[in-house]
């Protein structure tokens, strides 16, 4: 077997190495090993939700977390404006003591509305368990619409603004959505939806109800809308 002249010769030079009987060569080969580059591998697109999962006057594919009263499963996105805005109103949602009769929702709307996109956003809500005071079904004929109007905004955990060109031309003319607006507006328990109109719309009619952020169908689906509204006064 060939002896390694390490001991006596060295190996401190690439020649030296290649003069040893036992160790020359071994190192040929691999000369350009500091050059070498690990291979790049695949990096999948980082997710992002599928367009009308979010949903809010910035747009439903801005959609991207869920807020702490949201159930285990889910499937509902917020955008982060979102949360910060409907955050005040859950919480009062929460300081407040169970009372018998109480509704989960008190909806706004203009009488315009009441047959169209008032009476869609009521179904939606109801199909999801929430029980909503509305005006076509809790006012009973012969009765005083504004005293059953207080009843409700009484009787009510959260207020709802629907807010549509109907709706804006009766804030104009100072009628009865004027009145519960007013009442409204006095608690931390309101949250506009704007529906084809715009917030720029609705703050040049009522600056005060402008101010408040809200929901908005631009982007977002009735639907979708509805299910924020049922996550927000669900029981803990």
């Amino acid at each position: 077997m060939a002896q390694c002249t390490a001991p006596v010769l060295g190996h401190r030079t690439a020649s030296g190495r290649d003069a040893c009987p036992a160790c020359g060569g071994r190192s040929r080969g691999y000369s350009s090993y500091g050059s070498y580059s690990p291979p790049s591998y695949y990096s999948p697109p980082s997710y992002s939700p599928p367009s009308g999962s979010g949903g809010s006057s910035g747009g439903g594919t801005s959609g991207s977390t869920r807020p702490r009263w949201s159930r285990a499963g889910s499937t509902v996105l917020y955008t982060p404006a979102e949360v910060r805005t409907l955050t005040p109103v859950r919480e009062n949602v929460e300081k407040r003591a169970p009372q018998p009769d109480l509704r989960d929702v008190f909806l706004c709307h203009a009488w315009d509305d009441r047959k169209g996109a008032a009476k869609e956003l009521h179904d939606h809500l109801e199909a999801r368990g929430v029980s909503v005071w509305f005006s076509e079904k809790d006012v009973a004929l012969g009765t005083s619409l504004l005293r059953e109007i207080d009843k409700g905004l009484v009787k009510s955990r959260v207020g709802i603004v629907l807010v549509t060109p109907a709706l804006l031309t009766r804030l104009k003319g100072e009628g009865i959505a004027d009145k519960e607006l007013s009442a409204l507006l006095a608690r931390d328990l309101l949250v506009p939806i704007v529906h084809d109109t715009t917030y720029e719309a609705l703050r040049d009619v009522s600056p005060l109800l402008g101010s408040r952020s809200g929901l908005s169908t631009k982007e977002d689906t009735m639907a979708n809308v509805a299910a924020k509204l049922a996550e927000l006064v669900a029981p803990q």
